[in-house]
């Protein structure tokens, strides 16, 4: 009888820390130590090292409760609101200018607002189906809305008070042993974080829902309180840190935490976790911190150099030090997360250092392990039964059955709304102007976003990209003195570069959209205040400023006149950039309805796979759908600088979040599929015009414009659950259907 042949199973993966935290850690100390060669003079003392670890602390402590999310197949883009929301929110608690509570009491709600924001986003995801980049996305925005109003853009001290409540307050100070106690914060968090992932229960749970959710829910865990609490963990670590941060600089800005989620979801990613879900350990999480804090402090510190200046005809050699002008960092932490993304399916999945270590010692090579697709969408588009309706019902009902009927009618409502509040300022001329201005840019955005958001995909950097091409075309116009055509063709080249590494990092390297462009968003943005040196530019030739003016100004400037009349009034309105978004707006309308490539891009969103079986190239749709957002932007961005004849480095801000939701609200699914050029266009009005109530001053009152972003987040929401549940669910028919199934019953209803 032959023996039967067993094979031993190998030693299971380390559970707290293995090779790949032994080779960050070695990293980290070669990187300190180059940092040392390169400016002795800060990191070559205690003091650098000290304050190293200090500042780790804050990023580490947050990293511990990302872990958790990032291992559940989550994401969470709220964290660096939350940990500057909380800080302000303590701040106006505690300083005795504002609401002068004690330690406690300030110490109870700041937990209790954490708490909360971790709970609406757990829920957002889970029960209410929202994708988590979208849900974590508005709440950034929402919270960092809240911050500018409750600060007003000013800084918050209360250092006076705080020699009051010594016991709280040293934990931001030294201790008797020389240093900082966030050290030592930091320290317990990291092991009970590490404890809990590798060895109970809840970190089972977590380790099992992001690696199958559907075998996990098969196996009795409850996955939606797993990531419910991973988002509770998540947010109360923020909590934590922020309340680190108010007792070390006894106060707070407006500027706290402004992109720390990127640089905490890096050091995550860095750190081992895999964006697929299922993988990471806390041990990695710190040191991927530690060591893009270390990066951070290396690049804004620069390195000393000599500068000869000339004094009197004698030149004399000055000590100086070289820093990276403004948005530099930014561009880094782009860069960086995406190349940390990139490290998961092109390095650790394929086991190139173990494949390597097997070549060197003449073994086989372990197989690569299964490379799988990034499980973070909600429900899937349902479009069946509403073009069913569409199709079947007549006259009215018809118009009330497609999607985008309700933003046509909510931006006709919302215009008679101004109408009734303000008619003698409504009804201008002037006014008309105004919001047809802020309509333009906004709807050339939407344009291209349309696309996208159909073909299934999103791109969070449209903002960010319009800013990169009006820096570049402001820069070639005021620093090199280029001409205007010059100037457009160069802004046409920097927009459609970032859209080109969008399309090519998504399709190419089949990384999620809202990854790719999340580090685009920061890449273009830092580029964008690069350029300028953070500062405005204004002053070049009044013939580029011709795109953004009126077209009677036009003629003007050509030295013509129209005579009075229609036509002249007409001119008069209308400006150059309004006419060229309705013909972007027409063309675009005409292919996304009437054209091969739109059915393609249609069918690619609402269901990748079947269109490739149909033999659709679903790659080249969603490369020409980014491609075509990246134009959109940038054709906005050009005329935005033309329009206040001048670059601000904040063009653009919070514009990514109007067009989703102009997207959205006109009747596009988050989920792919669907979506109107008429809708679309509706959606922006719809944005525009609530923006334009909003500051409208009605009695003497007059919306503050922090409080207007956190109000457009709000309705980003509302509009994404409406897609969920009323367009895609079909609640209200539902409803409907039971009403009259229990009517048409025996004994429904009473004579």
């Amino acid at each position: 009888m032959t023996p039967t042949k067993t094979t031993s199973l190998k030693r299971p993966p380390p559970q707290l820390a293995g090779g790949w935290e032994l080779g960050l850690l070695a990293f980290l100390v070669l990187l300190y130590l180059g940092g040392a060669i390169v400016n002795p003079i800060f990191f070559g003392s205690t003091e650098a090292l000290h304050a190293l670890l200090r500042d780790t602390s804050r990023v580490g402590i947050i990293a511990v409760g990302m872990t958790f999310v990032i291992v559940n197949k989550d994401l969470d883009l709220s964290v660096g609101s939350t940990y500057g929301l909380v800080a302000v929110v303590f701040a106006r608690l505690f300083a005795s200018s504002f609401l002068d509570l004690g330690i406690v009491a300030t110490l109870l709600l700041c937990l209790a607002l954490g708490g909360t924001i971790g709970l609406v986003n757990g829920l957002l995801v889970t029960v209410l189906r929202v994708p988590a980049f979208i849900a974590t996305l508005t709440m950034l925005f929402i919270g960092r809305g809240f911050v500018l109003a409750l600060t007003h853009g000013q800084a918050i001290y209360y250092s006076g008070k705080a020699r009051e409540y010594p016991l709280f307050f040293h934990l931001g100070e030294p201790n008797l042993f020389g240093f900082n106690n966030q050290i030592a914060v930091f320290a317990i968090v990291a092991v009970i974080g590490a404890y809990v992932l590798a060895k109970t229960r809840w970190g089972y749970e977590t380790l099992a829902t992001g690696g199958n959710e559907q075998a996990a829910v098969y196996a009795g865990i409850p996955t939606n309180w797993v990531r419910v609490r991973a988002y509770l963990i998540s947010s109360l670590s923020a909590t934590l840190a922020a309340l680190l941060a108010a007792a070390q600089d006894k106060g707070a800005t407006p500027l706290y935490g402004v992109s720390w989620e990127l640089t905490i979801i890096a050091s995550v990613v860095i750190g081992g976790a895999s964006i697929l879900g299922g993988r990471g350990r806390v041990i990695g999480s710190c040191l991927g911190a530690a060591l893009v804090v270390l990066v951070d402090k290396v690049l804004r510190e620069g390195w000393p150099i000599t500068r000869s200046v000339v004094i009197e005809g004698e030149t004399i050699e000055v000590s100086a030090r070289y820093t990276l002008p403004a948005g530099a960092v930014l561009v880094f932490l782009g860069l960086l997360l995406v190349l940390a993304v990139l490290i998961e399916p092109y390095l650790m999945r394929r086991q190139l250092a173990a494949r390597l270590w097997a070549w060197l010692r003449g073994r086989p090579p372990p197989p690569a392990l299964e490379m799988g697709g990034v499980a973070l969408e909600g429900v899937q588009t349902k479009g069946a039964m509403a073009a069913d309706m569409e199709f079947s019902a007549t006259g009215l009902g018809k118009f009330l059955a497609r999607r985008d009927a309700l933003a046509i009618m909510l931006a006709a409502v919302l215009w008679l709304a101004g109408l009734a509040l303000r008619p003698d300022y409504w009804w201008t001329l002037s006014n008309t102007f105004a919001i047809l201005l802020n309509y333009t840019e906004l709807a050339l955005i939407t344009i291209g976003l349309t696309y996208v958001i159909a073909a299934g995909d999103i791109d969070l950097s449209v903002g960010a990209v319009l800013a990169l091409a009006g820096s570049t075309a402001a820069y070639f116009l005021k620093v090199l003195g280029a001409d205007p055509m010059t100037a457009v063709a160069m802004g046409l080249v920097a927009g459609m570069l970032a859209g080109l590494v969008n399309a090519v990092v998504t399709v190419g390297f089949k990384l999620p959209s809202f990854i790719a462009t999340l580090g685009m968003f920061y890449i273009a943005r830092g580029l964008a205040a690069w350029l300028v040196a953070g500062r405005q530019l204004t002053g070049w030739s009044e013939g580029y400023n011709l795109i953004g003016r009126k077209v009677n100004d036009v003629f003007t400037y050509l030295g013509l006149s129209l005579p009075p009349g229609i036509v002249r009034t007409v001119a008069e309105v209308i400006s150059v950039q309004t006419i060229w978004m309705f013909l972007v707006a027409v063309i675009a309308a005409i292919v996304l309805a009437y054209t091969p490539f739109g059915m393609k891009v249609y069918a690619t969103g609402g269901n990748l796979r079947a269109a490739a079986y149909a033999g659709i190239n679903t790659n080249r749709v969603r490369f020409l759908a980014l491609l075509l957002a990246a134009l959109c932007a940038t054709m906005a961005g050009i005329i935005n600088i033309a329009y206040f004849r001048s670059f601000n480095p904040v063009a653009g801000q919070f514009r990514e979040l109007d067009a989703i939701a102009s997207v959205i609200i006109g009747g596009g699914s988050i989920f792919g599929g669907h979506g109107s050029m008429i809708g679309s266009l509706a959606g922006a009005a719809v944005i525009t015009l609530i923006r334009a109530l909003l500051q409208l001053n009605v009695q003497g009152f007059s919306m503050p414009q922090h409080w207007i972003n956190v109000f457009i987040g709000v309705i980003l929401i509302l509009a994404v659950l409406i897609d969920i549940w009323v367009r895609q669910a079909n609640i209200l028919g539902e409803l409907r259907a039971r009403i009259a199934k229990r009517a048409s019953a025996p004994g429904g209803t009473h004579g």
